[in-house]
């Protein structure tokens, strides 16, 4: 029976992934039990993995720093590849605002926990595990972690010990907050629907379908390439032309010719809409379904953009218009229309709107390639040089005056840095960055999981004795204000003097705290998606800071 007993109390590979898949199934099964509506999620991993470290279930302490490390790597480069296509998006319109009350919030946490530092005399990498914990953020354990590996060579148990005591009342004071300002402002719900639905300005930049008659004299004889170097500073595209002449409908090309009383299907964006309508004619009542009705000799399909080497290409490099006689009117970029610009830079995954005959519409599907089974392959390259040059990154020591230890970006904020460039940027220099949803999803789960796991089974030897002896207890009322007090200044400013719709504050600290319980809340409790449209915008900048901010209060205090 030695067999068992190696596999159970020993050091080798079996024993250690044996006892990581037993955490994280049992952790993951557990995080479902909802407690007035409220889950914990995959944190209860955490909690399971210190329940077995107190009762003497170990791993080698080389093969469970690699584990941890290693999950850290995938979970903060795969949440870089998500949020990196609208990090830099999110600063433009609305967003700045709800940027700025978000930085608020995040250097409101780190200003309390500095100051319960000074009152208390709790060490400061204890402060940073419960200002992670309080925060429901993971990736800033992580951070502060390694920076504090960097600095010292070891470990401190104390910042994982700090987080998972300070995480449960955490995710409850988020939720708390968000409650309390809806009746400090008597919040009414009609009221701030009525003010989403007058609100138009998120949609300004998405194509927008028209169709006009031709009117204006100025126009008359002139072509489609003519009319849109009159209007080069413009975002449309005149897809079809309805003739008056001969009452016949025709896929519009650059050499087409206007004449008066012809009618236009244009896609366009909600800023353009009113110059393109004043300076052809006068909108008609016509919808799209009556334009595919006239045209039954045209089909209107989307396709994928799938080929490899189409990325980062322009549109109008393709010369598909000229070679098929066809017309793209729109492109779907992350569940966004796109006016199909010849400028506009091409992506593995855009959906490309066609107009055409069948013939020419099956040809330029061989062109763009409309394979969704090569579109479901990972792009396993981008992944792993994003990885490699995100190591890198987070191992060149920066030096600040004062400072007597330089300054790393780390293995987890390296790579994060690196992924949202990568995500962003990667398609200039021929990088795949397309993921489907699920397979980031896979790879940001395993990593979290695994990482979570680690941290339970290192800190959960001394555990229960912080609780009992070392003042565990006041951690957790520490951990409550650190939460509660920036999320109601904040949230009290960004109402009262941002003026910021409730539903769209509910998404502002559920997204600060990068808190998905929260964000399940607000959802359930506003019926649109306006909290998911606020945690969006706030959450990729956020994440960074609280990465960034978790080492430097490292390197500074520690």
């Amino acid at each position: 029976m030695n067999w068992i007993n190696d596999l159970l109390w020993g050091e080798g590979i079996g024993h250690s992934i044996l006892l990581l898949s037993f955490v994280i199934a049992a952790g993951i099964q557990l995080g479902k039990i909802k407690v007035f509506g409220v889950s914990l999620g995959i944190t209860l991993v955490l909690f399971v993995g210190i329940i077995l470290g107190h009762f003497g279930f170990t791993i080698n302490h080389n093969v469970i720093h690699f584990f941890k490390e290693f999950g850290l790597i995938l979970f903060v480069y795969s949440v870089g590849m998500q949020v990196g296509p609208g990090f830099f998006s999110s600063f433009k319109q609305g967003g700045i605002t709800l940027n700025m009350l978000a930085c608020g919030i995040v250097f409101l946490g780190v200003l309390t926990a500095v100051i319960l530092h000074y009152a208390t005399g709790i060490p400061m990498p204890t402060m940073v595990g419960i200002l992670s914990g309080a925060v429901t953020n993971t990736p800033g354990l992580g951070a502060a972690q390694q920076a504090f590996s960097d600095m010292h060579g070891v470990s401190d148990n104390t910042i994982a010990l700090g987080y998972a005591v300070a995480y449960p009342l955490g995710v409850i004071g988020i939720i708390l907050s968000i409650i309390l300002i809806k009746y400090i402002f008597r919040v009414s719900f009609d009221k701030e629907n009525e003010q989403l639905n007058s609100e138009d300005s998120s949609h300004t930049n998405e194509a927008k379908p028209i169709s006009l008659i031709v009117k204006n004299p100025a126009i008359f004889n002139k072509t489609v390439a003519e009319l849109s170097n009159l209007l080069e500073h413009r975002d449309f595209v005149i897809s079809r032309v309805w003739r008056d002449s001969n009452k016949q409908i025709e896929i519009a090309s650059a050499n087409t010719v206007l004449q008066e009383n012809d009618k236009v299907f244009v896609i366009t964006t909600e800023t353009d809409a009113e110059t393109i309508k004043t300076f052809i004619g006068e909108e008609i009542d016509m919808e799209r379904k009556q334009w595919i009705r006239m045209e039954s000799q045209f089909i209107n399909r989307r396709i994928l953009i799938t080929k490899p080497e189409l990325n980062g290409k322009r549109l109008g490099q393709l010369k598909l218009r000229k070679l098929y006689g066809i017309n793209i009117t729109r492109i779907n970029r992350a569940g966004v229309d796109l006016v199909a610009k010849p400028g506009l830079t091409l992506q593995v995954g855009d959906r490309v709107n066609v107009v055409g005959t069948e013939t020419a519409v099956s040809n330029v599907e061989k062109v763009l390639g409309n394979s969704m089974k090569r579109l479901n392959e990972p792009n396993l390259i981008t992944i792993f040089v994003g990885i490699a040059l995100g190591i890198v990154l987070g191992s060149i020591p920066i030096s600040f005056p004062g400072i007597p230890q330089p300054v790393k970006l780390g293995l987890a904020g390296g790579p994060l840095v690196v992924a949202i460039l990568i995500s962003r940027f990667g398609y200039h220099y021929k990088l795949i960055t397309y993921t489907t949803q699920s397979a980031n999803l896979m790879l940001r789960e395993i990593g979290i999981t695994l990482f979570l796991a680690c941290v339970g089974i290192s800190a959960g030897d001394g555990f229960v004795d912080t609780i009992v002896n070392n003042g565990g207890f006041a951690w957790i009322g520490y951990g409550f204000i650190i939460t509660f007090v920036p999320l109601m200044i904040i949230g009290c400013i960004g109402r009262y003097f941002c003026k910021v719709n409730y539903f769209t504050l509910m998404g502002l600290i559920a997204g600060s705290t990068t808190d998905p319980p929260a964000l399940a809340y607000s959802n359930a409790t506003a019926g649109n998606d306006a909290p998911s449209v606020g945690y969006a915008t706030v959450y990729p900048l956020t994440m960074f800071l609280r990465v960034l901010t978790a080492q430097l209060l490292i390197l500074f205090f520690a």
